[in-house]
């Protein structure tokens, strides 16, 4: 079992920028990929950026690519999100996840462990 808690979330303006922090228990957090979603009032979660077991290989979606770094530290069991250049349209509640499964996942039902999520609100 892997539990997951997110922090960093908060009230910024546009331009600004925030790191999310994940803070995971359980030694098999290490072994998986993990991935970020993001959920709007009234919107689908969708798919912000994935990272491999080790950190290595990241994958981002479209609005995310140029904007947003995931990382991790295996050692402290914590994987963060950057986000730089903050956009009123990236208002929404942070999720961090981990998939028990190889290669990247960009869908929600790959993963099989999520946090309780931190607001982001960014103002114009």
């Amino acid at each position: 079992q892997i539990q997951l808690v997110e922090s960093g979330g908060g009230l910024v303006q546009a331009g600004d920028s925030l790191r999310l922090s994940c803070a995971a228990s359980g030694r098999t957090f290490t072994s998986y990929p993990m991935g970020w979603f993001r959920q709007a009032p009234g919107k689908e979660r969708e798919f912000v950026a994935h990272a491999s077991w080790n950190g290595d290989t990241t994958y981002y979606a479209d609005f995310a690519k140029g904007r947003f770094t995931a990382s991790r530290d295996n050692a402290n069991y914590r994987a963060y999100l950057q986000m730089n250049s903050l956009k009123p349209e990236d208002t929404a509640v942070y999720y961090c996840a981990v998939a028990r499964r190889g290669g990247i996942a960009t869908m929600a039902y790959d993963y099989d462990f999520w946090g309780q999520g931190t607001q982001v609100t960014v103002s114009s």
